[in-house]
Formats: C-alpha cells, sequence, structure tokens
C-alpha cells in the first residue's frame, strides 16, 4: 500500500462540510493534545481555528525549539536547465512558451556552482525543468559530480524518477529530494496538466516514496498553494508527510508552504491563500509534525519572513535567482518571480538580529571520489 491508497480515502470526504463544522472547543481539544491526529489536524485548518493564531503560535514557537534549537538552515535553488515537455498552466518553464531555452555544460555548472559557494552556502538544490531528453540521469550524474567540489550536501528537484534511477544519483553523492505533488485535488491536477508526464497523478504522487525507499538522507514535499482550496490541500500535504514519516523514520521528512506567485504567462488560481492563511498553515503543520522539517522560501516578501522565522521554519533560500545560471550569467527567464530578493549575508544578518543560528553546514557527502 502506498500514500495513493490512502488518499482515495479521503476523496470522498466532505471537507467544507466538515471544516465549518468545527468550534472553538474543537480548536481548543486540538490545542490540549501532546499528539495530535486527523482530526486534530482538520480543526487546526478550520475557520475556528483562525481565532487562535497567538495561542497555536506560542506552541509552535515551544515546540519548534525543543525539537530543532534556534538554528534555520540555509541553502539556496541552482537551476542548470529549463527545457521542459510538460504544458503546466502556472509554470514559466511550460513547453507551450517561446524563449530562448539554456541548459549549462559542465564548465557553466561549475562557474555556477563557485558563485554560490562563494557566498557561504554549503547546501544546494538542483534544479531542472521536466525532460528525460534534454536532462537525462546522466547529464544529472555528471553536474553532481562537480557540485561534489563545492557543497557538502546536495539536493534535487527534477522530474519523478525509479529507485533505481534515485539510487544511482545518490551513489553521486545526492542526498535529498525535492518533489511538489503541486496540487493534490485529481480534478485539478488534470486540468492543470495540460500535457506531458506529469499528467501521471500517481508515478508524481509516489515519488517521494521511492526517494525514501532509495536511501535518500531527507525528502521534502508540498502542494503549491492556491491552486485549489487551502485547507484541504495543506490537509492533505500534511498526511502524506504523516506517511512518509510513520513508514521511513530514517529519512527526515519536510514540508514546503510555497505560495503561487507571478510567472511567464497569465494564469490566475481561484483561491486567494492570504498572509494570514500561510501562517495558520505553518502552525498547523509544526503542531501536527513536530520533528518534520518546514521550508520557507523566497516566493514571500522579506517582512513575512522576518516575522515567521520563529513560529516553526526550520530552512530558508537565501541568495535566489530562478533561472537557469542566474548567479553567473545574464539573462535566462526565471521560472517564477521571487519577493525575497535579499542576499545571503542580508539573510544571515536577518536571523542574527532575531536571536537564530544561521546554518551553512549541517552534512557532508560520504562517497567515494
Amino acid at each position: 500500500m502506498s500514500f495513493y491508497d490512502i488518499l482515495q480515502t479521503w476523496e470522498a470526504f466532505p471537507f467544507q462540510l466538515r471544516l465549518q463544522g468545527y468550534r472553538e472547543v474543537d480548536v481548543q481539544r486540538a490545542l490540549g493534545k501532546p499528539k495530535l491526529d486527523a482530526e486534530d489536524l482538520l480543526a487546526l485548518l478550520s475557520p475556528a481555528a483562525g481565532n487562535h493564531l497567538e495561542e497555536m503560535a506560542q506552541r509552535a514557537r515551544r515546540i519548534t525549539q525543543s525539537q530543532f534549537g534556534n538554528v534555520i538552515q540555509l541553502f539556496t535553488p541552482m537551476y542548470v536547465s529549463d527545457y521542459c515537455v510538460n504544458h503546466c498552466e502556472y509554470c514559466s518553464f511550460s513547453s507551450i512558451y517561446d524563449f530562448p531555452r539554456k541548459k549549462l555544460d559542465m564548465q557553466e555548472v561549475d562557474r555556477e556552482a563557485a558563485a554560490i559557494a562563494a557566498t557561504g552556502i554549503r547546501h544546494i538544490l538542483l534544479l531542472t525543468g521536466e525532460s528525460r531528453k534534454d536532462s537525462p540521469v546522466e547529464y544529472l550524474r555528471d553536474c553532481v559530480k562537480v557540485l561534489r567540489k563545492h557543497f557538502a550536501s546536495i539536493g534535487i528537484e527534477v522530474n519523478p524518477m525509479s529507485v533505481s534511477e534515485y539510487q544511482e544519483l545518490g551513489t553521486a553523492g545526492v542526498d535529498s529530494l525535492t518533489v511538489f505533488q503541486e496540487v493534490y485535488h485529481r480534478e485539478t491536477y488534470a486540468n492543470l496538466h495540460v500535457k506531458g508526464p506529469k499528467r501521471n497523478y500517481r508515478n508524481r504522487l509516489e515519488a517521494p516514496e521511492r526517494g525514501c525507499e532509495a536511501g535518500y538522507r531527507s525528502v521534502n514535499i508540498g502542494a503549491l498553494l492556491g491552486l485549489y482550496d487551502w485547507r484541504r490541500e495543506a490537509f492533505i500535504a500534511a498526511m502524506h508527510a504523516d506517511y512518509l514519516q510513520t513508514r521511513y523514520p530514517g529519512c527526515e521528512i519536510s514540508l514546503s508552504i510555497p505560495r503561487f506567485r507571478p510567472y511567464l504567462g497569465d494564469f490566475q488560481p481561484d483561491s486567494e491563500v492570504t498572509d494570514r492563511a500561510l501562517v495558520q498553515v505553518l502552525l498547523a503543520y509544526r503542531l501536527f509534525l513536530p520533528r518534520a522539517g518546514i521550508t520557507l522560501s523566497s516566493r514571500e516578501p522579506a517582512r513575512l519572513r522576518d516575522k515567521l522565522v520563529h513560529l516553526g521554519v526550520t530552512k530558508m533560500s537565501a541568495g535566489v535567482s530562478t533561472a537557469v545560471g542566474g548567479h553567473s550569467q545574464e539573462g535566462g527567464t526565471p521560472q517564477f518571480e521571487i519577493s525575497d530578493e535579499r542576499s545571503v549575508s542580508e539573510i544571515r544578518e536577518m536571523l542574527y538580529r532575531n536571536g537564530l543560528q544561521p546554518v551553512f553546514k549541517d552534512w557532508d557527502i560520504l562517497v567515494p571520489n
């Protein structure tokens, strides 16, 4: 049984009716429990919990300090190719857009990596558009071998792969995997993923589990909030993380909380995710999953990121460019617009001002040369 089988049991669940039915007493009951279940998570994501964000925040802060201390891990995404065969309504890399595509050769990968490493970053997230033709496993493996010279930890965010392919990249030096389902609601997923292998809902849903089976140290999942009702999406994403934590206790499971951002096209999501809603999701995640990592990306504005660093966040991106070669080359088409354009040093100083310790390295790649 995979999470796909569990998810099917939730598809007929009357989310809207149940969420509207929660009252103050239900939220207080959840906040009074040492360990939360699915019912408690729903209560904390309900409209009724909107009146208890301060209480939720205080508890989230205590839990985060007890589990992770006063540290925030910093990382930077590194885009090496924007070739993509998928038509996704919400992404600049979609195959329907006509712009000069880029793919870095190994010398360019080395220059880009050196530029990022010069900022102090030692944890990197390698990203590509989804094209097995243009970014095959062999290309990714070669990139990873170059990146090993510069970074202590290498993660990937690429097209879903098989267990054996993830293992091959693990042997080369990859230790973590990020795969966003984007949207868990099946009908919306089909509508937004018009063409390409990404239309295979189940293949993408089970990719994080294949990463766990491949022996990766860390697996990060999430929903792109705004593509469907944020309360339902946050609930399913948290249940997915809970499933992975339970089945693979040796793997660090993390959740990201990205919101939709402007991009090359004109698609606009139906579901508005306010700052207050994002805070509620963050707090519910921390209370439901005390041991999970939570990533807050540069999609969010600086003022908001500064306020949320104490409330459950364990990882933050810094010094970000979402264009291929964006740290060492001019031009390039960003995958989406970021909100927080601060450098690594500026993020570091912000964390110090908040009494937090920025962590640049907490893991070493142990692979043969």
